[in-house]
């Protein structure tokens, strides 16, 4: 099972397989341990012990304590990572980006044309994608400059479906 996390302003891709755990593609002898009844764990990695207390929060948010200090850590499955990319989950306000493909899929629907003005979290695409229909959004306010996709296309990875141009200021 593959892991996104990010913790401490890093990023980190946490493969568990049957053949160990990966991290970033590194091999790393790693284990977690708890006592019964008690809040605190120890980790290992590579022949460091680590305490750890390690608290769930909402939609993949983790508070934790590492050797006493404070870190907040979100964790995401491939799917629920894939699906927020999607989606366009998590954005803040930064203004017009492309939208792209997060994976492989078929454009189902295109719900802007170049010149409309779109909104922040406003849906653009809906592309079909592991047998789920997503709504790609937009991550922030701007125009339509160029729609590069037609319903009914196959899109690959990254593939830029849609750009965006920064609104006009009113003057």
């Amino acid at each position: 099972m593959i892991y996104h996390v990010a913790v401490g302003g890093r990023d980190f891709q946490v493969d568990m397989g049957p053949g160990g755990i990966r991290i970033d593609g590194r091999e790393v002898d790693a284990s977690l341990h708890r006592a019964d009844g008690s809040p605190v764990a120890v980790l290992h990695v590579d022949r460091r012990t680590h305490p750890l207390l390690a608290r769930r929060g909402a939609k993949g948010k983790w508070a934790l304590r590492l050797r006493g200090v404070p870190l907040e850590a979100e964790v995401l499955d491939e799917r629920t990572k894939a699906i927020r990319d999607m989606a366009g989950a998590g954005a803040g306000p930064s203004g017009p980006r492309p939208i792209v493909a997060p994976m492989p899929g078929m454009v189902l629907r295109v719900e802007v044309a170049e010149g409309d003005v779109v909104v922040e979290g406003q849906g653009v695409v809906i592309v079909e994608a592991m047998k789920m229909e997503n709504e790609l959004r937009a991550a922030g306010a701007g125009i339509v400059s160029r729609v590069l996709v037609n319903e009914g296309e196959a899109v690959e990875k990254d593939q830029v479906l849609v750009e965006l141009a920064a609104p006009v200021e009113a003057e």
